[in-house]
């Protein structure tokens, strides 16, 4: 019998993603013994720290990816929009499993966004959600918040903020369905590259787990997450940048829609594209390229204006 061990963060809501992957495993191959590792991320371990002063892009990820490849665990399993873009010498993005639901939504204490009164505190470290959340309505303030997703909602219910914008999924895994007030559609506010997938790293030589990881992949939500990770890169930018991606697979076709935003929501510059499915990476790119010739260049120049305010990776 061959054990497996997980790498994860000790969150609640990492933990719940690690034993969904534990479970798939399981399920495939009952000779299979899986143990979770847990890891300290550089972002857990300093919450007061702005992220972006941490390093940004991979604060969540660096520390789970060396305890692979020290050999110390066997895998990593990661949310995709934590994980950087460029790949980590030695490691490969084994699986990507059926993707939850990839929205993000409000937590307002049985309120939607319409009935906010001006001036209401919305909890959000994230440039994305801020820049599409401000296009819709410019009267927020919105303020920095850090924590897991339960002390969130508890800093929340306690009155530190009047709403908080979350990831539909996060909020699903760990049962907290009832806190949802309101789903932010797409056309409303475009989800973070990868959001709602879940990212399996392993060690691009073992070749036994990597054949193991196949039976947990889903095909529509590896090329939804290639798509979008190929639409980031090419806009040169990471988790902090206001950008986001909305990816739809119908049969062999893939739709996308991408956009990019003013930190302020002054100006927003939305494209989409389809294509065949099995193109993912080379239809995000495409996406990309359509954006910026159609003014999301000037957007992404502009952003120097804005230089002086935290930039923070993507949030639960």
């Amino acid at each position: 019998m061959r054990k497996i061990r997980i790498a994860t963060r000790g969150s609640e809501l990492a933990l719940a993603q690690a034993r969904l992957v534990a479970g798939l495993l399981s399920a495939r191959h009952p000779n299979v013994a899986v143990e979770l590792v847990l890891v300290e991320s550089e972002g857990d371990r300093d919450r007061a720290t702005p992220l972006a002063a941490l390093g940004g892009t991979g604060v969540f990820t660096r520390k789970i990816q060396e305890a692979v490849l020290s050999g110390s665990a066997d895998l990593a399993v990661h949310s995709a929009k934590d994980l950087p873009t460029g790949q980590t010498p030695e490691l490969v993005l084994a699986a990507v499993p059926a993707r939850g639901p990839r929205e993000d939504v409000l937590v307002a204490g049985r309120r939607r966004l319409a009935d906010l009164p001006a001036g209401s505190r919305i909890g959000t470290s994230s440039p994305r959600r801020q820049a599409f959340l401000a296009a819709l309505r410019n009267d927020l303030v919105f303020e920095p918040v850090r924590g897991n997703v339960p002390t969130r909602i508890r800093k929340r219910a306690e009155g530190e903020y009047d709403a908080l914008v979350l990831a539909r999924a996060g909020l699903e895994r760990l049962g907290l369905a009832r806190e949802i007030d309101q789903v932010f559609g797409p056309e409303m506010i475009l989800p973070a590259v990868g959001q709602g997938a879940l990212a399996v790293e392993a060690r691009e030589d073992d070749r036994q787990l990597r054949d193991i990881l196949a039976g947990t992949e889903s095909v529509p939500a590896r090329r939804e997450v290639e798509a979008e990770r190929a639409f980031l890169a090419t806009l040169g930018g990471g988790c902090h940048l206001p950008a986001g991606i909305w990816s739809e697979t119908s049969g062999d076709s893939l739709v996308l829609e991408g956009g990019v935003a003013l930190p302020d929501g002054s100006r927003v510059v939305r494209r989409r594209v389809a294509g065949a499915a099995d193109d993912a990476p080379a239809l995000g790119h495409r996406l990309a390229e359509e954006l910026l010739a159609s003014g999301g260049r000037e957007i992404l120049q502009e952003l120097s204006r804005f230089e002086g305010q935290d930039r923070l990776p993507e949030e639960p």
